[in-house]
């Protein structure tokens, strides 16, 4: 009975073995991959806006932080919860080009994405990233947010 569990075991652990080594690496141990999963992840959010989420999991924790005072000021001025994600505007990242290659030049735990379409002269993308917890996540530029303005008090 022993020998059978023994062997039963092994060809259980061979199995799982096979079956991580067939799953796909996550797409943000590089900073490419992240972008390649962002870009992705984007041209997919027109057709299906619950992959808004997948995108806002892959930016920084900067621009999360952007995009959640963002989100509680829109919560506050429309009087309903605005999530984070809401704040990245479909048509607002749009591509300019199709990404034919792309270049990293990595320093440390910042990285920049080099993209090119058909094009480089014209087509060309410089996409931010930084290395969060082991993972690359993309910044986006957002302008900081200006202070909010509160209405002297009475008196």
């Amino acid at each position: 009975m022993k020998a059978r569990w023994s062997s039963g075991f092994a060809s259980g652990l061979v199995a799982v073995s096979l079956i991580a080594a067939c799953q796909r690496k996550p797409p943000d141990l590089t900073p490419e991959g992240a972008v390649r999963e962002l870009l992705d992840r984007l041209d997919r959010v027109e057709t299906d806006p619950t992959e808004a989420r997948a995108v806002y999991d892959l930016l920084s924790a900067q621009t999360k932080q952007n995009l959640i005072e963002r989100a509680r000021r829109a919560s506050t001025t429309s009087g309903r919860d605005v999530p984070p994600q809401d704040m990245l505007a479909p048509g607002r990242f749009s591509l300019r080009f199709e990404p034919r290659r792309m270049h990293t030049r990595v320093n440390d735990d910042r990285a920049v994405v080099d993209v090119t379409g058909i094009d480089p002269e014209t087509d060309r993308a410089e996409v931010p990233c930084v290395l969060e917890d082991g993972r690359w996540r993309i910044e986006i530029p957002l302008p900081p947010l200006a202070p909010v303005e509160k209405r002297p008090e009475p008196g």
